[in-house]
C-alpha cells in the first residue's frame, strides 16, 4: 500500500467527494474543504475550524496541500509580476499577473517547455521536458491569489481573468488543463465565469474538437499568419493541420460554445515577414465568415530570436485596413518586457528532452564549419 499523500489541488469537486466518501465522511466535507483550499488559501488542515478534529488529524496522515514552490518573482514597473516555480527534476516554469484598471489577468503554464517549436517563442526554443499535473497548474492560480491578496489586503478578487497561454501547448495536456480550468470556474474554488478563462491554442484539432465536450471557455487561437505556406515556418504544426482543417475546427467549437461566441485571434507582428497590407488582406479575407476579434502582438525579442518587431507604421496600417473591413482589431500593449515576462518571452528552467537545443548547436556548427571552408 503506498504511503503517498493526495494532494487536493490535484482533485476536482466530484473527485473530492469521492476522496472524501472512501475516508468515510459525509459529501459535505469536500465542499468545505475546497473552499478552504481555494477560497481561503489554506494550506494547513488545523486552520480549517469547521472541520472536526478527528477529520483534520486524518487529513493530515492521507492527504496534502502542495502548490509549487516560488524561487523568485519579479515585478515590473508597470505592476506586471512574474513568479518562476520549482517544478520537480530541477526545473522551473513562468507564470506572469498583468494589473489593468479593471481586471488582473494571470498567464498560466501548462507544460516544461513546449514540444511545438513555433520559432518566434522563446519557450519553443527551450525545448520540452514534460506535463504539468492539475496540481501544478491549478496551484498557479492558488499561489497567485494569496499571493495578490497578501501584497493589496483587499477582500476584493484580484485575479478576475485566467489565460491559458504560458508556456506550453495546453491542449497538449489536455486532461490536466480541462480539471484545471473546470476548478477555475467552479463556484466552490474560484468561480470564474466561462468569459474569463481562455484556453489558447496553436491548432491541434483533434483535442480542440474534444474540449467542447468536456468544458466551455474562451477561445484564443495563435494564428500569426494568413496561409499555409507562412505559417507552415512560423508555427510547424500547421504542416499537420493546415489552416482549413483547424478554422473548420474554430467554427464547430464556437457553433456549440455558450461562452466563447467569438474566438481570439492571436497574430504576432514580424517586421517584414507577416506584417505587409498584402497579409492583413489575406487575414481579412480567411477569417470574413468567422465570429473573432483580432489581437495584434508586437514580437518581443529574445537572446535567440531571428525575427524584429514590427515598425508601428506597419502595425497601423494593418490595423487600420482591418478595421476598415468591420473586424474588431487590439493592439496589445506590451507589459513587463523589463522583466523578460512580455508575450513570447517565458522561458523558466527546461531539462530539454526533445535535445532540441542541442541540435541547434550541431546545426550551428555545421553552418560555420561550411562557411570556413569555403
Amino acid at each position: 500500500m503506498s504511503n503517498e499523500k493526495t494532494n487536493l489541488l490535484n482533485l476536482t469537486r466530484d473527485e473530492m467527494v469521492e476522496f472524501f466518501v472512501e475516508l468515510g465522511e459525509k459529501p459535505f466535507r469536500a465542499q468545505q474543504v475546497m473552499k478552504w483550499v481555494h477560497q481561503f488559501g489554506v494550506e494547513d488542515f488545523d486552520e480549517m475550524t469547521n472541520i472536526s478534529k478527528v477529520c483534520r488529524e486524518r487529513l493530515k496522515d492521507v492527504a496534502e496541500i502542495k502548490g509549487p514552490e516560488v524561487l523568485s518573482v519579479q515585478e515590473s514597473k508597470d505592476g506586471t509580476v512574474k513568479w518562476a516555480l520549482k517544478i520537480p527534476g530541477g526545473q522551473a516554469v513562468e507564470m506572469v499577473f498583468i494589473p489593468e484598471r479593471h481586471r488582473g489577468t494571470l498567464c498560466v503554464s501548462s507544460q516544461v517547455g513546449c514540444a511545438l517549436e513555433c520559432t518566434f517563442c522563446s519557450t519553443g526554443y527551450q525545448g520540452f521536458n514534460r506535463n504539468l499535473t492539475t496540481a501544478e497548474i491549478i496551484g498557479q492560480v492558488w499561489l497567485a491569489a494569496r499571493y495578490l491578496h497578501g501584497k493589496h489586503k483587499s477582500d476584493e478578487r484580484v485575479v478576475t481573468n485566467v489565460v491559458m497561454m504560458g508556456m506550453g501547448e495546453p491542449l497538449a495536456n489536455f486532461d490536466p488543463v480541462v480539471k484545471s480550468m473546470q476548478l477555475m470556474m467552479d463556484d466552490l474554488a474560484y468561480g470564474l465565469s466561462k468569459r474569463r478563462v481562455t484556453l489558447s491554442t496553436s491548432g491541434m484539432v483533434p483535442q480542440l474538437d474534444r474540449l467542447i465536450d468536456e468544458v466551455d471557455v474562451a477561445l484564443a487561437i495563435s494564428l500569426h499568419a494568413p496561409n499555409d505556406a507562412l505559417r507552415d515556418v512560423l508555427v510547424p504544426i500547421n504542416k499537420k493541420y493546415p489552416i482549413k482543417e483547424l478554422m473548420a475546427s474554430v467554427h464547430r467549437y464556437l457553433d456549440r460554445s455558450n461562452a466563447a461566441r467569438k474566438a481570439t485571434i492571436e497574430y504576432v507582428m514580424l517586421k517584414d515577414v507577416n506584417d505587409t497590407l498584402q497579409h492583413a488582406k489575406e487575414l481579412a479575407e480567411l477569417l470574413k465568415n468567422t465570429p473573432c476579434k483580432i489581437n495584434l502582438i508586437p514580437f518581443n525579442p529574445f537572446p535567440q530570436a531571428n525575427y524584429q518587431t514590427s515598425t508601428q507604421e506597419a502595425i497601423d496600417l494593418f490595423s487600420d485596413y482591418l478595421i476598415k473591413k468591420g473586424y474588431v482589431v487590439v493592439t496589445r500593449r506590451t507589459r513587463g518586457d523589463d522583466i523578460d515576462a512580455a508575450c513570447g518571452q517565458l522561458a523558466g528552467k527546461i531539462n530539454d528532452k526533445t535535445k532540441r537545443q542541442e541540435r541547434r548547436q550541431e546545426y550551428k556548427k555545421e553552418i560555420l564549419v561550411d562557411n570556413v571552408a569555403h
